[in-house]
Order: C-alpha cells, then sequence, then structure tokens
C-alpha cells in the first residue's frame, strides 16, 4: 500500500472526533439534564485531567513497546468513552466517566498515533527528518475529526431522536472502520535505540524556548470558539444554539487544519515565523471575540472564529514541526506527548472564563487574552532577534579567529 500513513491517520481523526462530540453538546446538556454553566464547562475541562496521564504515559509505552498496541488500544478505550456518555442521559454521572475514559483515550493516541503517522510518512521507519511532513499530516487529520465531529454532533442533537444518545452514534462507526482500515499498517517503533549522549527532549533550548511558550495557546482559540462565545453571542437565535454551536466547532479547527500548508511556506522566512503569525491570528480574533460578546453580535463572533482557527493551525504545526526536528527517534512519541500535555492546558479556558465571568465580565477577560497574546508574541521575537544576533556574533568571532591563524 503506498499511502501506508493514511489509515493511521485515520485513526487519529477517530479520535479527534471523539475528544470535540461532546463541545457542541454543552446547551443542550444545560437545557435537558439541567446542568448548570460552571458543570457544563467543569466537564469539558475533565476531559484535560483524563488527557495528561494518557499523553504521559501513551508516550512513554509507544516508544517502549510500539505505536500500534497503544494506539489500537487506546481506540477501544475511546469507543467505550462515547458509550459512557450515552448513559449520561441515565446518569449525570456517567459523563464523568465518559470524558474522563475520553481524555486517557485521546492522550494515547496523540502521543502515539503522531508519531506513527510521521514513522509511516517517512520510511525507512524510525529514521530522522527535517520537513515535517508528518508532523502536518497528523495534525491535519486530527484537525479534521476534531472539526467535523462537533457539527454533526449538533445537527444530530438539534433534530435527530433521542439527541443526546444518537449524537454519539457516528465516533462508534469510525473507532470501528478505523481499527478494520489500520490492522494491516505495520509497527514502526526503531528496535535499536541509542545510548549515547545526546541533546534531545526537554532538554533542548529549542524545546523550552519555542515550544514551551507557543503550546498553551494552541487551544486557547478552538475553546473559545465553541466553548465561550456560543453561549454569549447567540440571544438573538433561539432553537439554532446548538447549530451555532456545532458551525463555530467546525470552522475553527477545519480552517485551522486549511491553513497548515500556508504556515509551511511562512516557515521559510523563519523558525519562528509561524508562531509568531498564529499568535497574531490569536490576539486579533480574541479582540473581534470581545467585541462580538459586548455587542452580542454572532456573525462577527463567527469571523472571529476563522482568526481564532488560523492561530490554532498556526501554533499546532510550528510545535509539531519543532518536536519533529528536536526529538531522537526513540523519543519522538515521548516528546510529542510532553508537547500535547502543555497545549491542552488551554482546553481550561471556557472553565476559567465560567469562574472569573462571576467577577469580571467576558469582553474584559478576552481582552486580558488578548495581551497575553501579545506578549508571549513579543517573547518570542525577542528571543528569535536575540538568537540571529548571537548567530552571527558567533560567526564572526569564528572568522577573527581564521584570520588570527593565518587561514585567511
Amino acid at each position: 500500500m503506498r499511502n501506508k500513513w493514511l489509515p493511521a491517520a485515520f485513526l487519529l481523526t477517530a479520535a479527534g472526533w471523539g475528544a470535540n462530540q461532546f463541545s457542541s453538546l454543552l446547551g443542550a446538556y444545560q437545557a435537558e439534564l439541567g446542568l448548570s454553566e460552571q458543570a457544563a464547562t467543569g466537564l469539558l475541562a475533565l476531559y484535560v485531567a483524563g488527557l495528561l496521564p494518557g499523553l504521559l504515559l501513551g508516550g512513554p509505552l509507544a516508544d517502549r513497546h510500539g505505536r500500534r498496541p497503544v494506539v489500537f488500544g487506546a481506540i477501544v478505550i475511546s469507543a467505550a468513552a462515547t458509550t459512557a456518555l450515552m448513559a449520561g442521559v441515565i446518569a449525570a454521572p456517567w459523563l464523568a466517566v465518559g470524558r474522563l475514559l475520553t481524555g486517557v483515550s485521546t492522550g494515547a493516541v496523540l502521543a502515539a498515533g503522531s508519531a506513527w503517522v510521521r514513522d509511516l510518512s517517512h520510511p525507512p521507519f524510525g529514521t530522522a527528518v527535517e520537513d515535517g511532513v508528518g508532523a502536518r499530516r497528523a495534525g491535519v487529520l486530527l484537525s479534521m475529526g476534531f472539526s467535523v465531529s462537533g457539527l454533526v454532533s449538533a445537527l444530530i442533537a438539534q433534530w435527530g431522536p433521542g439527541p443526546l444518545v444518537s449524537a454519539y452514534l457516528p465516533h462508534l462507526v469510525l473507532c470501528a472502520a478505523g481499527l478494520a482500515l489500520a490492522w494491516a499498517c505495520p509497527e514502526t517503533r526503531p528496535r535499536e535505540v541509542s545510548r549515547g549522549p545526546r541533546r534531545s527532549g526537554v532538554r533542548d533550548p529549542r524545546f523550552r524556548r519555542l515550544v514551551l511558550p507557543v503550546a498553551p495557546w494552541v487551544f486557547v482559540g478552538p475553546t473559545v470558539a465553541f466553548g465561550v462565545l456560543p453561549g454569549l453571542v447567540t440571544a438573538d437565535l433561539p432553537g439554532f444554539e446548538l447549530v451555532y454551536a456545532g458551525v463555530a466547532t467546525l470552522i475553527t479547527p477545519g480552517f485551522g487544519a486549511v491553513v497548515q500548508p500556508l504556515a509551511r511556506r511562512v516557515a521559510r522566512r523563519g523558525e519562528r515565523a509561524p508562531a509568531v503569525v498564529g499568535l497574531l491570528a490569536i490576539a486579533a480574533g480574541l479582540a473581534l471575540a470581545a467585541i462580538a460578546v459586548w455587542w452580542v453580535l454572532p456573525g462577527l463572533a463567527l469571523f472571529a472564529d476563522l482568526l481564532l482557527g488560523t492561530g490554532y493551525g498556526f501554533a499546532a504545526t510550528f510545535c509539531l514541526t519543532v518536536v519533529g526536528r528536536i526529538a531522537a527517534p526513540s523519543d519522538l512519541a515521548r516528546l510529542t506527548a510532553v508537547f500535547w500535555a502543555i497545549a491542552y492546558i488551554g482546553f481550561c479556558t471556557p472553565f476559567a472564563v465560567s469562574l472569573l465571568a462571576t467577577f469580571v465580565a467576558p469582553p474584559v477577560l478576552l481582552l486580558a487574552l488578548v495581551g497575553l497574546a501579545l506578549l508571549t508574541c513579543a517573547a518570542v521575537s525577542a528571543r528569535d532577534q536575540t538568537d540571529r544576533d548571537g548567530q552571527q556574533r558567533r560567526r564572526a568571532d569564528h572568522i577573527q579567529r581564521l584570520r588570527d591563524a593565518g587561514v585567511l
């Protein structure tokens, strides 16, 4: 099979679908089950509590025992999590169980699946690559599931029978189909692991200077788009709140997937260029979102979602590409897991906004996020200039030493 990476990447789509199918249903749970806004967004954030152990265990397990078994096991857990969410209409505690299991399964798939797709994209398996094609493929297929699931779930919940049960059926179908399609994909874990000294992973300065400050912003944009804005701008759209939330869930991560090839071209202008563009887009989107909330403008909020999606796509592509360059083949899944663990801190944004909204108006909170995004952008840009200056000084010193030695 020529595109061996595609069935494995489809499992990332299934994982992304399972991760976000719940998000556009927050309004339905508040209306049907009487959940408060804090409880609904708390369930959204509870997913992160399961995601972190899934990531931090899934990465090392994939490097030690193989990508394939970890991904397959995680997809089975993802299907079980969806079944628990379906049972939530009978007993609300099942929603917490489902969200926790969804986090665990998604974390494991993100860690092992991203490495698996990258390996399959660059045979011979386990070799290091610099162009980031595998990282972008993983990001695009994940974003597809992440975006489409919200709209499909919302449409089913808006007009389908047994909405809080039937909305989850597509994910079960995707899990079964994905496992069947990926069954023939080979294992790619490197058989021989170099134990010599190396400077990689979280100790690499590029991870601390580039990935660490940008990663939390990856999911700030999408979660504001589908976890914050729909509840604040749909007062004039009675009966279409779920559909609006589904559209927001579609266009934000969906547009993030569309712009990822553009992020690659922007990267030719400098390694940090995609991060700068992404953070500026997130800041602009949050500023427009604040205006949309203040004046209750759902159309403007959707335009803000496009900018937030652009920022998501650029930031995710930037971080995954840098991680792919830093990590040794035997450490790729582990370092990918660390990146996603940091990135998913942004998934708690709606919960934080709902808690702070008691004391501070939501538009003010959104403007505060604008300021933080711009500060992060300034810090990344300043380090870029510092690195360039340092490289120029080292080059000049080297030339001077050659002249002193009479070589030049």
